[in-house]
């Protein structure tokens, strides 16, 4: 294979690559099943598949470490239990919770703002401790002289953010060897961020210490925001961070394995994430916490983080208190609850070109309020940074299409001698300042920006269900007809039709290949992401077309001296 062919094939080759890798990243996983929220309509709780406690039948403790002292802190939940509790039922305008008395944990969440499907009533739902999964998020005090879980007394079983109303609070009241504990959870309006907090009163005659605990817990079971049929799936497992580590993935798999060492750390965060949505604790930002990871008896894998340890003396209070987000990734509201949250919106080992491309579209879809038109708008931008680029290609093509009997000729005049011919080619091409690999350069150029727009449009939960025109009314899932795709294909079909057939047969058939190729791969791409490549590929033949008439339209070439 002459050097020429091989410089043709190796980014083809790598871009068919990148594709399969993409490909089998996507749509290697089964999508999950809607969940249905495993609540009783009297408000309760059903108990797990194994007949074990929901949500904290299990003892909620964290590891010895430095801000742990010598000893594992745990604490054990009462088994003696009622398999069935009253739920504490909370609804603000993004949030609908169910909350245990028992340990105060949020046993299940729904977004009314976020459906489960476009066409589907039921809102998403995020948390859940059923049957066909397990998700929850889990606090706890770890209270000197204390082994089991609180049993809280709540004011009420029912709070309801009212009209005008900035935020809502529900207090849970318990008394623990002489310490009156007030477990507070305050909703905000508009917000996913939980502030939960332990008012601590010790009117016992010795100090005690305590110290706050939040977990999440979460099964195997798949991911349900991915869509059905061959829908993307996303990274699915926990994360991490601190001041020196801003975003480090914890998967399923090393939890399991034991492979996440606590960390003990300033500030930082700990979330579980999965496509579009993720929970996240986060406690204080200017005190020590021990992070760490396991398993549970029910086999769920647990992200978690222990504060410090606090000593109330008799007759003190003290406060201990921390946040928890559940709800979509959106950069703005990630970024606004702790420092490097917006992470979790993962664009990718091309994120330095997905975050500007995100921005930039954000501001477009602000003043004109249709995503799709917007990925419109945001292509022509794209496409006029890489004019001087894609022109220069363009005219090496044309220049090709303009030479190409002389081509011929030389093709004809040395076709027995391969090496003579390739040899008398590059001198041709050397003369007339032509390159010979014009027709792959657009392609190879666009290659980094397509990855970076696919990730970010497969991650933004901003896409999620937004329409676009016609029976588009999803950007983020497959054209349903197939319909772009085969729009795509025959645009990049014309946009070949311009360029000047290879001189090598080999060459020629790769060429005519790469439309069908590309249609296949399209097929099961986000609508979005194909709006992009038909707008730029519309935007190449319109420039490809006025070069090639003006460059073929002039005199015929100089002949050599």
């Amino acid at each position: 294979m002459d050097v020429k062919r091989l410089l043709l094939v190796i980014p083809l080759a790598v871009l068919a690559y990148l594709l399969v890798i993409q490909w089998n990243q996507d749509y290697g996983q089964t999508p999950a099943e809607t969940p249905s929220p495993s609540f009783s309509s009297s408000g309760q709780s059903a108990a797990g598949d194994d007949g074990s406690q929901p949500a904290d039948a299990q003892s909620l403790a964290a590891p010895a470490g430095k801000s742990g002292g010598n000893a594992s802190p745990t604490m054990a939940d009462n088994a003696a239990a009622d398999n069935r509790r009253s739920l504490i039922d909370v609804k603000t305008d993004v949030l609908d919770v169910r909350i245990d008395p028992r340990g105060g944990d949020i046993v299940y969440a729904a977004l009314p703002q976020h459906k489960m499907s476009r066409d589907a009533e039921h809102p998403f739902v995020l948390l859940s401790d059923g049957r066909t999964r397990s998700y929850v998020a889990k606090s706890g005090l770890q209270l000197e002289g204390h082994k089991g879980r609180i049993a809280f007394t709540p004011e009420k079983t029912r709070y309801t953010l009212a009209q005008g109303e900035k935020s809502l609070t529900v207090d849970l009241k318990a008394t623990v060897n002489g310490v009156d504990v007030i477990k507070r959870l305050v909703f905000d309006r508009d917000s996913y961020a939980v502030k939960v907090s332990y008012h601590l009163a010790n009117q016992s005659e010795t100090p005690v210490t305590a110290r706050f605990i939040g977990q999440l817990a979460r099964d195997n079971s798949p991911d349900p925001s991915t869509s059905g049929g061959m829908g993307m799936s996303s990274y699915l497992g926990a994360a991490y961070s601190s001041p020196d580590n801003h975003y480090e993935k914890v998967g399923f798999d090393a939890i399991k394995n034991g492979e996440f060492n606590n960390r003990d750390v300033e500030g930082g965060w700990v979330a579980i994430i999965q496509h579009y949505f993720t929970s996240a604790w986060v406690p204080a930002q200017n005190q020590q916490n021990l992070y760490y990871a396991t398993t549970d008896s029910r086999d769920r894998n647990v992200v978690a983080f222990a504060g410090p340890t606090q000593s109330v003396a008799p007759g003190g209070e003290t406060d201990l208190s921390a946040t928890l987000y559940m709800g979509p990734k959106v950069q703005e509201r990630l970024a606004a609850v702790a420092p490097n949250l917006e992470l979790t919106v993962d664009f990718g080992w091309l994120w330095f070109l997905a975050n500007p491309l995100f921005w930039l579209l954000e501001k477009i879809h602000s003043v004109l309020g249709n995503w799709g038109w917007s990925i419109v708008l945001l292509t022509v931008i794209v496409k006029t940074v890489l004019f001087p680029l894609s022109a220069k290609a363009y005219k090496s093509m044309a220049k090709m299409r303009k030479l190409g009997p002389e081509m011929q000729r030389i093709k004809e005049r040395f076709g027995d001698d391969r090496q003579k011919m390739s040899q008398e080619m590059m001198k041709f091409y050397q003369k007339e300042k032509i390159n010979p690999l014009g027709g792959c350069l657009p392609i190879v150029i666009q290659m980094p920006v397509f990855i970076a727009l696919y990730w970010m449009l497969k991650e933004s939960v901003e896409l999620r269900h937004a329409p676009f025109m016609l029976w588009i009314n999803d950007l983020s899932m497959k054209d349903p007809y197939f319909v772009l795709p085969l729009l795509m294909g025959l645009s990049m079909w014309v946009q070949q039709s311009l360029n000047p057939a290879p001189p090598d047969p080999t060459q020629a058939k790769i060429m005519k290949m790469l439309p069908i190729v590309f249609t296949f791969f399209f097929m099961w791409f986000p609508a979005g992401l194909v709006i992009y490549w038909i707008v730029n590929n519309s935007l190449s033949i319109l420039q490809q077309w006025v070069i090639t008439r003006k460059i073929v339209g002039d005199t015929a070439p100089a002949k050599g001296k």
